[in-house]
C-alpha cells in the first residue's frame, strides 16, 4: 500500500477474493477447498489496505473518528457474517453462502473501482526492501511495539471466547447450538455501532489512555462470562461488554501508530494486524486447550490473565 497505488491494489484484490469464494463454492474435494482457502486467505487484503488509506485521506484531528467508521463497518461484516452464514449455510449449503459471498465481493470491486480516489505512492524501491523496512521500522517505533502487544492480547482474549463458545452452548446446561453461536454476534454487531462515536471520544481523550480503560473493560467481561456459565442473559450482557472493550482497544492503537509515520502508514498496519492476527490464533489454540483441561472457568481465566499481561504493560511502561 506504500509502495504502489491503493485504488488498483485495493479492486485487484476484491477480484481476486471473489474468484477464490467462487473456487470454494465449486470445489469438488476437502483438498480443493483447503487450497481456495488458503488462497482466500492470501488475498483478503483488501480491509487492511482501506483503513489505511481513510486514515491517509482524513484530517488528524478527525483520524480517530475516520478509523472508527471504518472498524466499526469491519467488524459489522466480520461480526453479522457468523449470523447470515450460520442461517443461511443451515438452509441452504455452505456452497450457496460462499456463492453470494462471491458475487457480493464482484459487486463491491466494482463500486470500489467508480468511488475510489487515486494515491501516490510514498516508498520507492524493490518489495524485498519494502519488507526489511516493515521490520526495520517495528524496532524503532516503541508505540508500534506496545500497540501491537494491546492489541494481540485483546484480539486473543475475543478468540478464546468465541473458538469456545460453541462447546458452552452444547452442554447440559443449555442443549444449544451453533445458531445460538450465530446469535451472539448479533450483539457483537451492536456493540460495533458505538465504535465511530469513540473514536471521536478518543480523539478528545487520547488513545493510549482509553486503550488502558478497555483492557480493563475487556477483563470485566470475562469475569462476567466466569460467573454465567449457565446464564444466556449473563453471556448476552458480556457479549456486548467484550466486543466494546476489544474493538474500542483495536481502534485506539490504530489511532496511535497511524499518527506515527504519515508516509509508511500500509507499513505500520502491516506489522500491527501481523502481531494481532497471531495474538488471535494463540487465543484459539489455548482456548481450546482451557476448554479441553478446565471447561469455561477455564476459558475465562485464560482470557484474564492474556489481558492481565496487556494491563501490566500498560500500567509499567514509560511510553505515553
Amino acid at each position: 500500500g506504500d509502495m504502489l497505488e491503493r485504488k488498483k491494489m485495493v479492486c485487484i484484490f476484491t477480484i481476486l477474493s471473489a474468484l477464490s469464494l467462487a473456487w470454494i463454492a465449486l470445489s469438488p474435494s476437502f483438498i480443493s477447498v483447503a487450497v481456495a482457502s488458503l488462497v482466500l486467505g492470501l488475498t483478503t487484503m483488501a480491509p487492511q489496505l482501506l483503513i489505511p488509506f481513510a486514515a491517509h485521506l482524513a484530517e488528524p484531528t478527525q483520524r480517530g473518528k475516520v478509523v472508527g467508521f471504518m472498524l466499526s463497518g469491519l467488524l459489522l461484516g466480520i461480526l453479522l457474517a457468523r449470523t447470515v452464514s450460520g442461517f443461511i449455510g443451515a438452509t441452504y449449503g455452505w456452497r450457496f453462502m460462499y456463492g453470494i459471498a462471491s458475487t457480493t465481493l464482484f459487486f463491491l470491486s466494482l463500486l470500489l473501482f467508480i468511488k475510489l480516489p487515486k494515491s501516490d505512492p510514498t516508498f520507492k524501491g524493490s518489495y524485498v526492501n519494502l519488507l526489511k523496512s516493515v521490520v526495520q521500522i517495528f524496532k524503532e517505533q516503541p508505540v508500534l511495539r506496545e500497540a501491537a502487544f494491546f492489541g494481540a492480547m485483546l484480539f486473543g482474549s475475543f478468540s478464546v471466547f468465541w473458538a469456545t463458545l460453541i462447546h458452552l452452548m452444547e452442554t447440559p446446561a443449555f442443549n444449544l447450538g451453533a445458531r445460538t453461536v450465530g446469535l451472539f454476534g448479533l450483539l457483537g454487531a451492536a456493540a460495533a455501532l458505538v465504535t465511530p462515536w469513540l473514536g471521536s471520544f478518543t480523539d478528545r481523550n487520547g488513545a493510549r489512555k482509553t486503550t488502558g480503560l478497555m483492557i480493563i473493560v475487556t477483563m470485566l467481561s470475562f469475569i462476567l462470562f466466569n460467573l454465567s456459565a449457565t446464564s444466556l442473559i449473563g453471556l448476552s450482557i458480556g457479549v456486548i461488554i467484550m466486543d466494546v472493550g476489544v474493538q474500542s482497544g483495536h481502534l485506539c492503537n490504530q489511532s496511535r501508530i497511524f499518527a506515527l509515520i504519515p508516509e509508511a502508514r500500509s507499513r505500520i498496519q502491516t506489522a500491527y494486524m501481523f502481531c494481532y492476527f497471531l495474538g488471535g490464533a494463540l487465543g484459539s489454540l489455548i482456548g481450546t486447550w482451557s476448554w479441553s483441561h478446565y471447561q469455561w472457568t477455564g476459558v475465562c481465566m485464560t482470557s484474564v490473565a492474556m489481558l492481565s499481561l496487556a494491563f501490566l504493560k500498560f500500567k509499567f511502561s514509560k511510553i505515553r
